[in-house]
């Protein structure tokens, strides 16, 4: 073994994730590469003392769901990938608000995290479909492309750069927003539904006689949406 690949085997790396799919394409990928992986997925996990005893070269935010604190950004390099093609889209839920937007082309930009949300330079960005699946199976593919994002990044160093335009933030939204508004035309139908339609999110719903009625697994046939759905008693109506 010569010393160039000694010295990457040896190297350590960080991965975090806070969801299922952020472990599975770990596992299954990005552990496999040259180095010494650790994956963290809780937020007591990512503390400077731990973090300092691995000494990762990179620290890469696949889905977090907690403040990355000032301490671990400013001492490591911290990457997170973010699902537009920023400074368009900086904020939270990024896949939901392109969607209700009706957009279906995108990029996963790979970015340093800074104090400023979503404001980082620039090491990556890749080609994103959004057309078609459900929110859980984008997410998947999702990580999958952030893999390969992050081998590309240990493998060649890349030097980030400022991001370059105006910047439009979107808003994260709220639980409340999952109920499905009115005059929707199939295709926005579907995309509603399919968006909201993945692990630890609220589904797409309605209320109607004292029952919510939650949507999942939406397919178009022709002019019509199919989906799964789930009648839940509402507050104050029992279910016999």
């Amino acid at each position: 073994m010569n010393a160039y690949k000694k010295e990457k085997s040896n190297t350590a790396y960080v991965v975090a994730g806070s969801l299922p799919w952020n472990r599975e394409v770990f596992e299954k990928r990005i552990s496999k590469y040259p180095g010494r992986w650790h994956f963290i997925s809780m937020p007591s996990q990512l503390n400077r003392k731990k973090i300092e005893k691995i000494n990762p070269q990179y620290i890469f935010f696949l889905h977090w769901s907690w403040i990355i604190p000032s301490d671990i950004y400013e001492n490591f390099n911290c990457v997170v990938f973010h699902m537009t093609d920023l400074p368009f889209g900086r904020g939270g839920t990024p896949l939901q608000n392109l969607l209700a937007r009706g957009i279906y082309t995108t990029k996963i930009s790979a970015i340093r995290v800074v104090g400023a949300l979503d404001a980082g330079p620039v090491y990556l960005k890749a080609s994103f479909s959004l057309k078609e699946g459900s929110a859980g199976v984008l997410y998947k593919k999702a990580s999958e492309i952030a893999a390969r994002m992050i081998r590309e990044i240990v493998r060649t160093h890349p030097e980030p750069h400022p991001q370059k335009g105006t910047p439009v933030i979107f808003r994260r939204r709220t639980p409340s927003e999952s109920r499905i508004p009115e005059g929707l035309t199939p295709r926005r139908l579907y995309d509603f539904i399919r968006m909201l339609d993945a692990e630890g999110y609220p589904p797409a719903f309605i209320e109607c006689a004292g029952y919510r009625i939650e949507f999942f697994r939406a397919a178009r046939r022709n002019k019509e949406v199919q989906a799964h759905v789930i009648i839940k008693e509402s507050s104050g109506q029992r279910m016999r």
